[in-house]
């Protein structure tokens, strides 16, 4: 395996100098504060990726789209499809909450969300939140939150789309939705598949405990299909409803001794309304509940299922209180189910939360603030708060303090396993503190920004090899960022330093955590001439270590994507890309194989409004 540290350390040096995306200033957040806001007001570092800039990178995945995203270090077991685990900001692969269309998603058993299987082709934009929000959503927000938002439709009348790709590795993928209606209903429809045969995923390690403990030198494919649908209606002046239903099943091969091949299924229904009230302010009520069902194989012999079940329901008042301040009052309720051929001590567990928020302006300065309260069927009560203050010098220069303290349930493994579980742990806990500057000038977006983060009562194994509150862990970390347009050119680039350590005692103090490298970043260029596009994408990430101990490294990599789109008719565009251009061999896994140098063309109809 070739290993690459210089790339990494290259882009810092490139990028610190300038020190967020290029992102359209009125550009409209929910996610950081749970209400519409300007996402140059929110205080909390945001990463907003829309429908334009997803089409535009032509990804095929989400971890393909987030690569390089600053605070964001991924892991993935070998392809498309694969496990993947997402640390923000050095936190816990299961510290970051994943929101659909305002619905919480992930399995309880396991305690983290499949990215990797949901579909690219059916979002319309992601909004991801760094740092503690515990106090606005609970449980699992220590590290952030990834809000998707799939496809609404907008403007009169109806409005067909699809798009077909082929490629590298036998991949062939396809997209098709309809949509229709007005200012008063509308619907969309949307459906897409793909398939890929993949690679090994695994390159061996039976004589070793580490990867995937056998060795299969075969292609390991991946097959997906899934389907949406979304309606609203406007019943009056002051109110609304919308629902959605999305699912989406996968076919996952991959190399293992237990077992090589996955059937999931993940199925996300939300139904909310809300009213505008006339004594002033908004009531809105959701209800929301997601599947995650997994049914595993060894070759062709039945080995296990795993399926759990979320229901949620939330109420949130949203408070004018004067010009430019809002009070936020609301309640959560939350219930897990889990159903398995695992026999767990327990089955379902609820969970019901009152939270607060106050946000508000006053000259150059505005204020932050939210507690939250959670009351759970496992462990009790628990209370956690976030403060932030910002301090403008200028229209375009702001200074931002930030300190929140989070905390994150046990799942159903570490408490009710069989044999395995502990039904006396506690939640992980933790306090973050930020400290950013950023600013804006024209068509030019920057933030630099210094965080920390304790985490104390972490999960891992006491001496009885059994789940107990026994890790504490401590991140520092910088991050920086930048965005500009230019004469046709629009440029984006970032990068994260990070210092991830094992504050447990014993003979891992001091170790770096597994899988976080101290530097990733990214550079994104590209150039728009006439009806043509070019672009190039550069994600860089240093050396990682891939255990506990420390005993085993992962090298650092560089990767290079260049692209290529054009518009053959009105409503027609071509895309092409390459991907790993330079054929780069490299991990973020150990022994867990990514992909070599692949290619890409994509035919593309979406009609432009009259």
């Amino acid at each position: 395996m070739r290993k690459s540290i210089s790339g990494p350390l290259g882009l810092f040096a490139f990028v610190f100098p300038l020190t967020i995306a290029a992102e359209d200033l009125s550009e409209v957040v929910i996610t950081a504060n749970r209400v519409p806001e300007p996402l140059d007001a929110a205080l909390a570092a945001t990463t907003v990726l829309t429908r334009e800039l997803i089409q535009a990178r032509q990804a095929t995945s989400i971890e393909d789209l987030l690569q390089g995203v600053e605070g964001l270090s991924i892991g993935n077991s070998g392809g498309p499809g694969k496990l993947t685990s997402f640390f923000v900001r050095g936190a816990d692969a299961d510290h970051l909450l994943v929101l659909v269309d305002g619905v919480r998603i992930g399995s309880a058993t396991a305690g983290t969300a499949a990215l990797q299987n949901l579909p690219v082709e059916m979002i319309e934009r992601i909004e991801f939140v760094r740092g503690p929000r515990s106090s606005l959503y609970g449980s699992d927000a220590i590290g952030g939150v990834l809000q998707i938002f799939t496809h609404r439709h907008t403007g009169d009348g109806f409005r067909p789309e699809f798009a077909l790709t082929g490629g590298s590795l036998g991949t062939r993928r396809g997209y098709a939705a309809l949509a229709g209606g007005d200012d008063r209903a509308w619907f969309r429809l949307q459906a897409s598949a793909e398939a890929t045969r993949g690679f090994d995923a695994c390159r061996g390690s039976s004589t070793q405990f580490a990867g995937c403990f056998t060795e299969e030198p075969d292609a390991d494919g991946y097959r997906y299909r899934s389907g949406s649908l979304a309606a609203g209606w406007q019943l009056d002046e002051h109110t609304r409803i919308q629902g959605n239903l999305l699912r989406a099943t996968s076919h996952v091969e991959y190399d293992g001794s237990f077992t090589n091949e996955s059937r999931i299924l993940q199925q996300v229904a939300g139904l909310s309304a809300s009213r505008e009230l006339e004594a002033g302010g908004r009531l809105q009520f959701t209800l929301g509940r997601a599947w995650d069902r997994s049914r595993d194989y060894l070759g062709e012999s039945f080995a296990g299922r795993f399926q759990t079940r979320r229901d949620s329901a939330s109420l949130q008042w949203n408070v004018p209180l004067a010009a430019g301040r809002l009070l936020t009052l609301g309640v959560d309720h939350q219930r897990d189910h889990v159903a398995s051929d695992t026999a767990y001590v327990s089955s379902a567990r609820n969970n019901t939360a009152l939270f607060a928020q106050f946000v508000g302006d006053a000259g150059p300065w505005r204020a932050e603030f939210s507690l939250r309260g959670d009351d759970n069927a496992q462990f009790g009560q628990h209370a956690t708060g976030t403060a932030a203050v910002g301090y403008a010098w200028s229209d375009a220069l702001q200074l931002l303090v930030q300190a929140g303290t989070g905390f994150k349930a046990p799942s159903f493994n570490d408490l009710y396993y069989p044999f395995f579980g502990n039904p006396a742990l506690d939640p992980e806990r933790s306090r973050s503190f930020e400290l950013a500057l950023r600013g804006h000038a024209d068509s030019t977006r920057w933030r630099l920004s210094l965080f920390a983060t304790r985490f104390r009562d972490m999960i891992g194994l006491d001496e009885s090899f059994l789940p107990a509150n026994i890790d504490t862990a401590r991140v520092l970390g910088i991050e920086a960022g930048t965005g500009f347009m230019w004469r046709g050119f629009r440029l984006e680039s970032g990068v994260t330093w990070q210092d991830a350590q094992d504050r447990s005692g014993g003979a891992n103090q001091g170790n770096r955590l597994a899988r976080r490298p101290r530097i990733s970043g990214h550079l994104d260029l590209e150039r728009r001439i006439g009806n043509h596009v070019l672009g190039l994408r550069w994600v860089g990430e240093g050396e990682r270590q891939d255990n506990a101990a420390n005993t085993r490294r992962v090298g650092g990599y560089g990767t290079l994507d260049l692209r290529a789109e054009t518009q053959v008719a009105r409503d027609w565009r071509l895309q092409v890309r390459a991907a790993n251009l330079l054929d780069r061999h490299y991990e973020t896994m150990a022994f867990f194989n990514q992909s070599g140098r692949t290619g890409y063309l994509t035919l593309r109809y979406s009609p432009i409004a009259r």
